[in-house]
């Protein structure tokens, strides 16, 4: 349903803190901290689970599962794969040192 990254990615973009979401979400500030501390999809309660998304839909954030796409559109954020990511920058790093000829020592 929700994983933790995204709990705790949803209210840096809405730029919150833990309390305000257990209040928005009308659930304690210790259940928020769980939540955003487990690994992975987060487990629990599905009541709770269910109050918690629905506060940040509420407040204008918009879940979108592995593979899903959005439903309303508009900008946002979506982590790749890893070994995507991993290989993105592996090619960066290769074209800029294309670009400055060799890797060059650090500034001081």
């Amino acid at each position: 349903m929700i994983t933790a990254f995204q709990l705790r990615a949803a209210r840096a973009l809405l730029g919150i803190d833990q309390l305000t979401l257990a209040l928005r979400s009308k659930l304690s500030l210790p259940t928020i901290q769980r939540m955003e501390t487990s690994g992975g999809l987060i487990r629990g309660n599905v009541d709770s689970l269910v109050k918690v998304v629905q506060a940040l839909e509420d407040m204008g954030v918009e879940l979108i599962g592995e593979g899903g796409a959005s439903t309303v559109g508009g900008r946002g954020v979506r982590l790749r794969e890893r070994e995507k990511r991993t290989t993105n920058q592996d090619q960066r790093v290769t074209i800029r040192e294309q670009k400055l000829g060799a890797r060059q020592p650090a500034a001081k």
